[in-house]
């Protein structure tokens, strides 16, 4: 056969197949399913708890939204997301994240994975492609266990925003994914650290650990007036900024902002772990 009617295979069909292998991995761990079921746990807790309450949270006590929950079950989700944010979520981000590269060290995987066709910096895409996927599929666990339950045991109708502006049920669905995306896309920058530190180690435990607990002294450091100057630039600054998306009209400068300084941690992160990963021995 003459040379130039050779077929050869087609690199971008070996990406995608590489991605279709990690998310199947991903999504068929026990561990994976684990940390959803726990998810899912915290906005059923929260509905469970406020129905069986005697009396309805008045307004400013608990989580933010809480006292809605009674009017509207859609709340509910918002509520858990509220109550998850600050810790469960990184948590489970944490865990998935710091096993990228590391875990696959660990098990004497990445060796195999890199003589393949993948490539370093094809496997570090498809590695954080992962993690970015696990932060949609837990922030939506949390708000579709949110709406479900509250469903089942609260009135569900239109729905009072922040601005005192009522909508349909069906424009409220819309505002509480707006919500849920707002939160995966907060969750990108602490992926990219965490697929960072994975690079670094073989142990995927200490790469997770480090991950969780940069998301916690964050956090600590964002409530310090002393630092205000430093809190803009923290990736946790904009966590819980989606209450514009809560108003009519929407003002989408939070989304906007919360997306910049994420797609900055992204980059920076991402050309670390590229600069550690590329130049990483791993095949001897």
């Amino acid at each position: 056969m003459p040379s130039d009617l050779v077929v050869r295979p087609a690199r971008p069909a070996a990406g995608w197949a590489l991605l279709s292998s990690e998310l199947s991995v991903l999504f068929r761990r026990r561990r994976t399913w684990a940390m959803l079921a726990a998810l899912a746990a915290i906005p059923i807790l929260i509905a469970v708890a406020v129905r069986l309450s005697s009396s309805p949270p008045a307004a400013g006590e608990g989580p933010p939204f809480l006292d809605r929950v009674t009017q509207n079950g859609l709340f509910v989700g918002i509520t858990a997301l509220v109550v998850s944010i600050p810790l469960f979520l990184p948590l489970t981000v944490g865990v998935v994240a710091g096993d990228t590269i590391a875990g696959e060290a660990s098990l004497g995987t990445l060796r195999y994975l890199l003589v393949g066709p993948a490539g370093r910096v094809r496997l570090l895409f498809v590695k954080y492609a992962g993690a970015a996927a696990f932060c949609l599929a837990a922030t939506m666990t949390v708000m579709l266990a949110g709406a479900l339950i509250g469903a089942a045991l609260f009135p569900v109708g239109p729905v009072t925003l922040l601005s005192g502006d009522t909508v349909a049920v069906a424009e409220s669905a819309v505002r509480a994914l707006l919500v849920a995306a707002y939160v995966t896309v907060s969750l990108l920058g602490l992926s990219a650290i965490g697929l960072f530190i994975s690079t670094l180690t073989e142990v995927p435990v200490g790469a997770m650990a480090a991950t969780i607990v940069l998301s916690v002294v964050a956090q600590v450091l964002d409530s310090l007036s002393q630092l205000d100057w430093l809190h803009p630039w923290l990736f946790s600054h904009y966590w819980l900024g989606f209450a514009d998306l809560l108003r009519q009209p929407i003002s989408w400068a939070s989304f906007g902002d919360n997306a910049a300084l994420q797609a900055a941690y992204v980059l920076v992160f991402g050309a670390l772990a590229y600069g550690r990963f590329v130049t990483k021995d791993v095949l001897t």
